[in-house]
């Protein structure tokens, strides 16, 4: 057998000279690209359908509201019933899109890609959390936006009107705001926990609608202090009951909650910095 020889080759490497982006830069990608994930936008048609579909069902109660006050003049629902009338659709868009976030990348262990400098492991939870809030807020505002420019056309009382029209919105934007922080923490913690996606959103349907019943439980077995905090069992009617305590109590989802307002003011900041919290930890502790 002839010996073999060693032959070293020229590719002309040469080194990076370039700008280093640097951390920002990363952290700017990763929420683009979250936000881009969470509508299925750059992926194939499979992970558009679920996500499109629930865009498609908030759109459809827009256009019928739209729809009603030009025709009768007067208003289906307030903007602020409109976030709590679509707190089911926004359950399924979270269990859809959280575990999308989150859950395939413990999956497919790509996590070390993204904890390689610059990219802190915070950076990664926060930046996927921030996407997901973006992703929430999109969801539910800009409904409200073409419900708005829908309602100032069929006003008859010119820029006073749009003005007094955008008093309403405030609130219902607003309330959009609140739920897409708190839910978003939530989801993410719950899809955080596992690397399956089924699970993960089964689990997140679960924190919901298990919890509902406990409140309707409290109320029974309860006392009139107990009976009035028992919406807090519930992070959608806890959400309610802080709505309700800021811009005051709507006539088709009033809770008898009393002066107890700040209460569900402090559980909702609990709850928020609590799931955050939990998640920063998870992502300190997770294997990479």
């Amino acid at each position: 057998m002839a010996p073999q020889t060693s032959v070293i080759h020229d590719i002309g490497y040469q080194r990076y000279t370039g700008p280093r982006l640097g951390r920002w830069y990363a952290n700017r990608s990763l929420y683009e690209h979250s936000v881009r994930a969470a509508f299925g936008i750059g992926r194939g048609a499979k992970a558009k359908i679920f996500p499109w579909m629930i865009i498609g069902i908030v759109l459809l109660v827009a256009v019928v509201v739209i729809a009603y006050r030009s025709i009768s003049g007067q208003t289906l629902m307030s903007y602020r019933d409109y976030v709590a009338g679509l707190s089911y659709p926004v359950m399924l868009f979270l269990a859809i899109v959280a575990p999308e976030l989150v859950s395939r990348d413990l999956r497919d262990r790509t996590l070390p890609l993204y904890f390689s400098r610059p990219l802190a492991r915070t950076d990664y939870a926060l930046s996927k959390f921030a996407a997901l809030v973006t992703a929430v807020l999109l969801l539910l505002g800009v409904p409200q936006l073409l419900i708005y420019i829908g309602a100032v056309f069929t006003r008859t009382d010119g820029f006073s009107g749009a003005w007094h029209e955008l008093g309403d919105l405030a609130p219902g934007l607003a309330a959009a705001l609140i739920r897409a922080l708190i839910l978003a923490g939530v989801s993410l913690l719950v899809a955080s926990l596992t690397g399956r996606r089924a699970f993960a959103a089964a689990f997140i349907v679960g924190v919901f609608l298990i919890t509902s019943p406990i409140v309707g439980i409290l109320n029974f077995l309860g006392n009139e202090t107990l009976a009035k905090l028992s919406f807090m069992a519930n992070p959608m009617t806890m959400m309610l009951g802080l709505e309700q305590w800021i811009f005051g109590a709507e006539s088709n989802n009033r809770l008898p909650i009393g002066n107890l307002g700040p209460v569900y003011g402090v559980g909702a900041l609990v709850l928020l910095a609590g799931s955050v919290g939990l998640l920063l930890l998870r992502y300190r502790k997770v294997a990479a």
